[in-house]
């Protein structure tokens, strides 16, 4: 007896409520799908369907036996898709969405290390700040932060939690002097994203829970890149994560202020439409990013 062929089967039978239309779906003949049905039952031992000439009906120890063949038929089919995938060099179309910060600092050199290892992928990317509909827009993987949404039906990953710093430039210090506490924050120019959430004050976990710092803006955009370059140029106190700023923190463009205050943490997660059956291509990512990015409960972009 084919024991997957039979379960395939009865959850067919189930699926299309009669083996004649269950039959064309598989594209088998009506006494071959009576004959798995059978041998599958004799098999169990059990009775799994109740069959009537207007309709058929799962038995308990059925509907019992189908919720464990709904689980295991796609872990099996993943399996194969996996081994699948393994045994032949990924190629095609990677169509990948990214969030515009992390691309900007992050996204170049991992790409350009995964196009070497996997030549024959074509990679198409698109860079934004805006929430996306993964499966609408027909993307492969997505990788998001922070308060971007995730859809319930995804498949979610964390790469990690990115700190986030409080900086300055060197030119501003010298002018304006270093913030000795949060309270001082204040006294200073501030570079704030234009969010409801940031606009009036900064958060920071202080030893009862959160605490809102208000804040003087200079500035309110939305676009991070901006802030920070407004504040290399020296025009205020910059709150941006961690894989944002770690460029301009080794050159000494800007410097990090009060290390020892936790502002809030923005998680960094690489999102697809489900393990089933995935693309080579997209597996390929998925398994890249992993292996970049294998501690997801820390900061891999910090700088100490």
């Amino acid at each position: 007896m084919d024991r997957l062929q039979s379960m395939r089967v009865f959850l067919k039978v189930v699926e299309q409520g009669s083996f004649a239309r269950a039959a064309q779906a598989l594209d088998l003949s009506n006494a071959a799908v009576t004959r798995y049905l059978a041998e599958l039952e004799n098999h169990l031992g059990t009775r799994l369907l109740n069959r009537s000439t207007r309709k058929l009906s799962l038995t308990e120890i059925g509907q019992a036996y189908l919720e464990r063949v709904q689980r295991i038929l796609p872990e099996i089919d993943d399996a194969d898709a996996i081994a699948k995938s393994q045994s032949k060099e990924p190629s095609g179309m990677l169509r990948l969405y990214a969030h515009q910060s992390f691309a900007q600092f992050q996204l170049a050199n991992l790409l350009s290390e995964y196009s070497e290892r996997y030549p024959e992928v074509t990679l198409d990317v698109t860079i934004s700040g805006r929430n996306v509909d993964l499966v609408q827009d027909r993307f492969d993987v997505g990788i998001l932060i922070g308060l971007q949404k995730i859809e319930a039906n995804m498949v979610a990953r964390q790469l990690g939690k990115a700190e986030v710093f409080l900086c300055a430039s060197p030119d501003y210090l010298r002018r304006h002097g270093e913030p000795k506490s949060p309270k001082d924050l204040g006294k200073h120019a501030c570079l704030n994203f234009d969010y409801k959430q940031l606009r009036n004050a900064w958060s920071i976990q202080g030893p009862d829970g959160e605490i809102d710092i208000p804040v003087n803006n200079k500035i309110t955009s939305n676009n991070g890149d901006l802030l920070s370059n407004c504040a290399i140029a020296g025009m205020g106190l910059v709150l941006r994560a961690s894989f944002a700023l770690a460029d301009a923190l080794k050159s000494g463009k800007l410097v990090r202020l009060l290390p020892k205050t936790q502002f809030n943490q923005l998680a960094v997660a690489m999102v697809y439409p489900n393990r089933h059956l995935m693309p080579a291509t997209a597996r390929s990512f998925v398994d890249f990013m992993t292996e970049h990015y294998p501690h997801p409960e820390i900061d891999p972009w910090e700088i100490v």
